[in-house]
């Protein structure tokens, strides 16, 4: 197992934390919290300039052809920064199940125009029978019809619909709504007729959508994959998800650390910063502890995943995990830990 971050992807955090810096201010997040978009061209842009979406692209696909490994270091910089946008929903869900699966015309239609950030992807999966991601509770229904498909269902929580130029689509083409086998991914238009979005209110600000799908016709050139293994590739693409979203709350974490920190040493009670007293540095040594664990069991799945090595067990540890710890360092469990990172954060 190595993991060591290569003076390379130093510099390639480095440059990601100085431009997250300047052009993804607090002010900027709270912005587009509330735009209707959640992102602005200009940003997006600025992110296709500087490779970002590239950097797992194959380069025959016009990308940079890195690893994971390095999507996972960038995906920690963005969470660091709470950076608004497509990203997550257009690499991870839409690329990477691209690269996986995708048939060699799909790859070379569509690798190319996410490496130059022209397009945005995401995955419709979630259904109204479970709150989970699951990859085999589906009942959205695909039913051939001439030389392909007419998919017709309802999916929940589809990340940056509004935005999506492609959907990757998981529907039943055999089997009943629990079978394990059965589900096949479709690479869908967003401009096809037939698709109506609806947007949902979520607690985060994030931008989450009903889907319905009425006649919607797919070609069999745009099965991704294999017909009715749609199951076992969505274990794959969810797995890139679950520790590509580890990141990101690791970054987050990581900044919030630094901002209590800093505000220990500034606030002052009786006389001295609140830093110099016991509870509150035991406080932010347990918040150091619970966050470097989080790191290393996350950077420990994604070098697996990687390196292709079978990792389930690793990548659920990790998922439960990082969300306790996130929930942990951002909120707390004791009164006062709470107030120490509101403060910190201007609430």
């Amino acid at each position: 197992m190595d993991f060591v971050i290569t003076k390379e992807q130093q510099r390639m955090q480095k440059a990601a934390r100085e431009m997250l810096k300047a052009k993804c201010t607090n002010e900027f997040v709270w912005e587009m919290e509330k735009d209707v978009k959640g992102y602005t061209t200009e940003f997006w842009r600025k992110m296709g300039e500087l490779d970002w979406m590239a950097l797992i692209i194959p380069e025959e696909y016009d990308g940079v052809g890195a690893g994971f490994f390095d999507l996972i270091l960038m995906m920690e910089e963005l969470g660091r920064a709470c950076s608004p946008g497509p990203f997550f929903s257009t690499v991870v869900l839409g690329g990477l199940s691209l690269i996986e699966f995708g048939t060699p015309e799909i790859k070379k239609e569509l690798l190319p125009k996410i490496a130059k950030a022209n397009i945005a992807m995401t995955l419709a999966l979630t259904e109204p029978q479970t709150t989970q991601w699951a990859p085999c509770i589906i009942s959205t229904a695909a039913t051939s019809h001439r030389e392909g498909y007419v998919i017709n269902g309802i999916k929940l929580f589809v990340p940056d619909a509004h935005v999506a130029d492609y959907f990757i689509c998981a529907a039943r083409t055999s089997g009943s709504a629990a079978d394990r086998n059965g589900v096949t991914l479709f690479l869908v238009d967003a401009m096809k007729p037939g698709i109506k979005l609806q947007p949902l209110k979520t607690i985060a600000g994030d931008k989450q959508f009903e889907m319905t799908l009425a006649d919607v016709s797919v070609r069999s050139a745009d099965i991704v994959g294999e017909l009715n293994k749609g199951g076992e590739h969505l274990e794959l693409i969810l797995q890139y998800a679950a520790i590509s979203k580890c990141a990101e709350m690791v970054g987050g974490a990581t900044r919030v650390l630094e901002m209590s920190a800093a505000y220990a040493k500034e606030r002052k009670q009786f006389g001295k910063p609140i830093g110099s007293f016991q509870a509150v540095q035991h406080h932010c040594a347990n918040m150091l502890i619970d966050l470097e664990g989080s790191r290393y069991i996350t950077y420990k799945a994604a070098w697996m995943l990687d390196q292709k090595i079978p990792c389930r067990r690793e990548v659920s540890i990790a998922k439960a995990w990082v969300s306790d710890m996130y929930k942990k360092v951002t909120f707390g469990d004791a009164k006062y830990h709470r107030s120490l990172v509101a403060e910190s954060l201007g609430l």
